[in-house]
């Protein structure tokens, strides 16, 4: 029996949308099943989402980030989340993040601090990007180069105003398929050691 993972995610114009694809490829590349749950409009209901983190083994939240800021749409979700919040439904599970805007910063951090806080209200334990940031320049970091803008809380990256066929680049997408490989393996060490120990089955 695989572990799964939750892959949650609102995207506007399908950028966002690219490293959900690649965190799930992540999860598939460490062996285990990933889950894709897209957030389409703030009007749909939210209860199947619901329902599939609290049966999955951990999740990973994505959001593009604009006006500094998770998403309104993924807001309207993580208000909803309130229903699970108050029975503790997702305690000790175990969580991580992307997002991406247009600019190099734009203050991304903020959008993963609001991932990284939604979490916590729910004592979830978070699962960081685990991606030592490029040890070049700045002016030598190019589309192909992993973790480029130097993230730690999640995935941080960068779309240009064109098609998500060709923007988030190269580089942006391995990063993503790294974190799902992260948390795909974090969760078989979680799941594993809350099982009984063979002596105590005995």
């Amino acid at each position: 029996m695989t572990t799964k993972v939750a892959i949650v995610y609102h995207s506007g114009y399908g950028h966002t949308a690219v490293l959900a694809d690649k965190v799930a490829q992540g999860v598939r590349d460490a062996g285990q099943t990933p889950v894709l749950l897209q957030i389409e409009n703030a009007a749909q209901d939210f209860k199947p989402i619901l329902d599939a983190i609290t049966e999955a083994d951990a999740v990973v939240f994505g959001a593009p980030t604009y006006m500094g800021d998770v998403s309104g749409v993924f807001k309207v979700f993580a208000d909803a989340t309130s229903a699970v919040f108050f029975t503790g439904g997702w305690k000790d599970k175990l969580a991580a993040g992307f997002t991406n805007s247009h600019s190099f910063a734009g203050d991304k951090g903020h959008a993963l601090n609001s991932l990284t806080i939604l979490a916590a209200q729910h004592g979830m334990n978070w699962i960081n990007l685990g991606v030592a940031p490029p040890a070049v320049t700045a002016a030598e970091r190019g589309p192909e180069t992993i973790n480029r803008v130097g993230s730690f809380v999640g995935v941080a990256a960068q779309s240009d105003n064109a098609s998500p066929e060709i923007t988030p680049p190269a580089g942006d997408r391995e990063t993503a398929r790294l974190l799902g490989v992260r948390v795909a393996e974090a969760a078989v060490r979680w799941t594993r050691g809350a099982q009984p120990a063979l002596s105590d089955a005995a």
